[in-house]
């Protein structure tokens, strides 16, 4: 019982201090003017806590909506970017309708001008 106890603390504290420094925040920033997209998340202290991405908007190759049904269903936004892979912009707690998740996909294909993959 006491194994259960220490790793029940050391779990606890983990999410405690993950919640404190508000780790997965941020925003992205679309600047059609300029023709680039910043996405900016905080991350764990140390060398790399903060995550800044740059990048073109025709680096954009399109916004792709990633569905997982089932008992813990799952529905994330991506956008993928030439050279380096898919990265995510909802984050991974939040459970979206699936009117909801094909709105906020619409909307910013859209926006940016670029296709709509579903997987």
């Amino acid at each position: 019982m006491s194994f259960y106890g220490i790793a029940g603390l050391f779990i606890s504290s983990y999410l405690w201090c993950t919640i404190s420094w508000n780790v997965g925040s941020g925003y992205d920033r679309f600047d059609i003017k300029d023709g680039i997209v910043c996405i900016f998340r905080w991350g764990f202290p140390g060398k790399n806590r903060r995550v800044f991405l740059r990048f073109l908007i025709k680096d954009i190759q399109s916004v792709r909506i990633e569905v997982k049904e089932g008992i813990y269903a799952r529905r994330v936004l991506y956008m993928d970017i030439r050279g380096q892979g898919a990265i995510p912009l909802t984050r991974t707690d939040e459970n979206f309708t699936p009117r909801e998740m094909e709105q906020k996909a619409a909307e910013l294909a859209y926006f940016l001008r670029v296709p709509i993959e579903v997987f």
